[in-house]
């Protein structure tokens, strides 16, 4: 079967052998030894939604599978279905399996997002009654345990009582007989308790001879006075045999009894384990999930201009149904060449980008030997079968590729001297069985079709259109009569394409170029026609052209340097190669002379065109250099962009806390001013109005004014400008670039910087430091200096001009210009005063509250005012303030 024999070619099985090392049980390893493909999307679908959540359980902490305990009890339920009897071992299995099994239901079920497992693990019966059962009569030993039945206990405690005396009586025997036995020691032949006894002397102890040794020096005896015990030992052990089946027995009756929901709990670990093993294996690999790419909707297959003959017109115009989208595997590996190099210390992997336009039906990969096509062949048909198996593939995300219903590969040479068959007739026999299935594919789905009716009124008969009129006028024999429709059959050509991938290698080779050629590109034209996607490799040059003849070809080829003659492994697309032969056959060792003669032989054109391909491929390498570039730059700006944006919001935050900062100060300076005006307005109203006090508020409101707005406070003195010092990292604007200062600004007011390896020298004006501050030059300070001069002459002229108005000093007491020293000691006063002088500078006046009392305080305090350099001057307050007892001070 060439579906079977596919997978020996992409070396299927090895790859299994890989999965199975990652299961947990001897199932697991099982099913992955033998892991079936699905034959519907359906199945796939599930299998790899099982992988999808194992692969998140495995991830998170705590969350990964448990197989413990678990064991492969498939065998036991079969004989105990069949009225066999389980052995302790088989019953200690079925019950650990059991806790296994309930263990990693648990697991699952406290989980979130895994309804595929939860489904599954819902599944799962576990019999806790039918485990304790087991427990209870079979110990850790797989023993029938004496708790069992009370029965067996009672004959293991006579069976001991009997084991005892026998004991007693034979060490008796040994003590007093020391001489004639060989060694101290009690033994067992054929069930019964013996003692060792020297040849010469078996008259001393008389008894039954059971045994001897090899040399015959030691007989085995059985005294006769244990013999009649030894006889109820015998019976008993029997008594005790028949229990111990009887129990074992009722055990394996309730096993059979819920055999079936065993072998679905059999079914369903497997299946856990298996996900597990997948999920491992593509972590391991650190491959991607993939997606389906479904099929579109129909479209008229393009013309080929080249043909004009009636049955290609004809197919020209089939309808056929494209992908809906392309499809996409960069960076793909081969799985079995990674774990070569990952175990085996292997070569590096080079991976492979397969990019294949949804209208693409066959692609020809062209290159020199031994430089990966066959490699490639292999690895894509790895992945679709990998995908179509539940499992990740090795590749970058995203991972979109169709669901193929068939892979069908000719890889390899299947010469066999056996079956008389050459390389090429190999070729052919196995693309035969590969038409062979797509054929029948395509006559299988065809008749689907076709069992649906299919109308057509401009070919219908005349006497079914009579006939039908008369039916329709008679509505009582409407519903019993009903005509056939006619049906259009289908024909070959419009078959329905079978999802099939095909991978052939060396396609034509093994025979004559020029027929193989013809016969490979009849070949490729049927494929594009019969099957999804045709993946061919080849060195005629006749199939690179196909490509500018049908839309539905594509070229790729695997890449070879010419630097070192050594192919690179990597595929490009869009451009044929060469297959360099001449090249690698010197390098593999043949001899240069003869080398250079074939190069004589090789024909101009061929010359010529491999030069071509020879420009395109240095073309390409050039445009993917620069995309690289390109690439990175675009990280860079991206990078640089995420870095502005974050400095940005941070400044926005941090303006809109500042902002936030300053409505509270506003806020608080708001009602302090308040406040004040309200003490200004009371004075007012319970003193004198007169226009001495009016002016004197007004004043007062004035200050206060000046104080807490901010559009009469001064400006805060601006930042000392930027000056660049040796070392330091400047930008030059002009230029675009940032550089690094070698020497400071001279008496010119010039410096020299570098710039990568670029040294030059700039003018102190051309450059700017990183934040944005500029150096100030000498001009610039002269010209800010010449303002200053200006402005300060400006103010002494107005200031001459003016009159000199009287400024009387209007003190306004509030609680913050205020202190209370009343009952407080001179020493501890002068600390209060000290601290409150320098919160009062604000206000320039300070009040004083010391009492009256002996008036030591009030001098202690005048004495500490006197000197302190703060202090202005101080008097006593007015009678209606406080008079003596209060000091008011006016500060510098």
């Amino acid at each position: 079967m060439i579906q079977a024999e596919t997978l020996e070619l992409l070396e299927w099985p090895r790859l299994c052998q890989h999965l199975a090392t990652f299961a947990a049980t001897k199932l697991g390893v099982a099913a992955a030894l033998d892991l079936e493909i699905p034959t519907t999307i359906a199945q796939t679908a599930e299998l790899l939604a099982q992988t999808q959540e194992a692969y998140q359980l495995e991830s998170r902490a705590g969350g990964a599978l448990s197989f413990e305990g678990i064991q492969d009890i498939g065998t036991s339920l079969q004989r105990a279905e069949l009225q066999g009897l389980l052995s302790g071992e088989e019953l200690l299995a079925i019950a650990t399996t059991l806790a296994g099994a309930r263990q990693l239901r648990r697991i699952i079920d406290s989980q979130a997002d895994v309804p595929t497992l939860k489904e599954l693990a819902a599944q799962l019966r576990t019999y806790p009654e039918l485990e304790q059962e087991i427990h209870r009569c079979i110990d850790d030993r797989a023993q029938v345990a004496d708790r069992a039945t009370p029965k067996l206990a009672g004959i293991r405690v006579q069976m001991r009582q009997l084991r005892d005396r026998i004991y007693q009586i034979l060490q008796g025997i040994l003590q007093r007989q020391s001489n004639a036995v060989q060694e101290q020691l009690i033994t067992q032949r054929s069930g019964r308790f013996v003692i060792p006894v020297k040849a010469p002397q078996k008259d001393a102890i008389p008894g039954i001879v059971h045994d001897s040794s090899a040399s015959g020096a030691t007989l085995y005896v059985e005294p006769h006075s244990t013999v009649n015990l030894n006889n109820q030992m015998r019976q008993l052990l029997r008594q005790e045999q028949a229990e111990e089946e009887a129990v074992r027995r009722a055990l394996t009756e309730q096993v059979a009894a819920v055999k079936p929901d065993l072998d679905r709990l059999v079914v369903v670990v497997t299946t856990l384990d298996l996900a597990a093993a997948k999920s491992r294996y593509s972590f391991w690999l650190q491959a991607n999930p993939p997606k389906f790419i479904e099929l579109g909707e129909p479209e008229l297959a393009p013309k080929n201009p080249e043909t004009e003959d009636e049955e290609n017109s004809e197919n020209s115009q089939l309808l056929i149904r494209n992908l809906r989208s392309q499809i996409t595997l960069r960076q793909l590996r081969h799985p079995l060449l990674v774990w070569q190099q990952q175990h085996e210390q292997g070569f590096p992997v080079v991976p492979v980008d397969l990019t294949i336009g949804p209208h693409i039906r066959v692609v020809a990969i062209t290159g020199p030997n031994t430089g990966g096509k066959t490699v490639t062949l292999k690895t894509l048909g790895l992945a679709a079968l990998m995908a179509k198996a539940g499992m990740f593939v090795a590749a970058r995300e995203p991972v979109e590729l169709p669901w193929f219903d068939n892979i069908l590969a000719d890889i390899g040479d299947e010469q066999s001297l056996q079956q008389s068959l050459s390389t090429f007739s190999g070729h052919i026999r196995r693309i035969s069985r590969i038409l062979e299935v797509l054929h029948n594919k395509s006559q299988a789905e065809g008749e689907e079709k076709s069992n649906l009716p299919i109308t057509n009124s401009q070919q219908q008969d005349e006497e079914v259109i009579d006939t039908q009129n008369t039916v329709s006028a008679l509505p009582i024999l409407k519903p019993k009569l009903q005509i056939p429709q006619p049906q259009i059959p289908i024909t070959n050509s419009q078959l329905p394409i079978p999802k099939s991938l095909v991978l052939l290698d060396e396609v034509g080779a093994g025979t004559d170029p020029s027929e193989g050629s013809a016969l490979a590109i009849a070949l490729l034209k049927y494929l594009a026609q019969h099957s999804l996607l045709t993946v061919a490799t080849t060195h005629f040059g006749e199939l690179k052209a196909l490509k500018y003849q049908d839309s539905r070809f594509e070229n790729a080829s695997v890449e070879f340097d010419d630097n070192s003659m050594q192919p690179t492994y990597r595929l490009l697309w869009g451009i044929p190669g060469r297959s360099n032969a001449l090249t690698i056959a010197k390098r593999l060792g043949l001899l240069a002379s003869i080398v250079d003669e074939a190069q004589t032989y090789v024909g101009g054109a061929s010359q010529d065109v491999n030069q071509v391909i020879a420009g395109l491929e240095a073309q390409r390498r050039k445009q993917e250099t620069k995309a690289r570039e390109a690439t990175q730059l675009l990280h860079q700006t991206e990078k640089l962009h995420r870095e502005v944006s974050q400095k940005a919001a941070a400044l926005q935050e941090r303006e809109r806390e500042l902002k936030i900062a300053q409505e509270v100060a506003v806020n608080e300076a708001i009602g302090s001013a308040k406040s004040e005006i309200a003490q200004i307005i009371r004075r007012l109203q319970s003193g004198n109005q007169t226009a001495q006090n009016a002016q004197q508020a007004t004043e007062t409101l004035n200050q206060i004014s000046q104080k807490h707005l901010p559009s009469r406070q001064q400006p805060a003195k601006p930042k000392p400008s930027f000056m660049p010092k040796v070392g330091d990292r400047i930008r030059i604007p002009s230029l675009g670039q940032t550089a690094e200062v070698l020497s400071g600004p001279d008496a010119n007011e010039e410096l020299s910087v570098r710039f990568g390896i670029m040294k030059m020298t700039v003018k102190l004006g051309e450059i700017e430091s990183l934040d944005g501050q500029k150096p100030e030059t000498k001009a610039q300070l002269a010209k800010v200096a010449a303002q200053a001069q200006a402005l300060a002459a400006a103010k002494a002229k107005q200031a001459a001009a003016e009159p000199a108005k009287p400024n009387p000093e209007i003190a306004i007491r509030t609680a913050n210009n205020s202190i209370d020293l009343r009952g407080a000691r001179v020493s501890d006063a002068e600390i209060e005063i000290d601290r409150a002088l320098s919160k009062a500078v604000e206000y320039g006046v300070l009040w004083i509250i010391h009492g009256k009392g002996t008036g030591q305080l009030r001098r202690g305090v005048h004495e500490f005012l006197a000197n302190h350099p703060q202090v202005s001057r101080f008097e006593l307050a007015s009678q209606k303030e406080g008079g003596a007892g209060v000091t008011v001070v006016y500060l510098k």
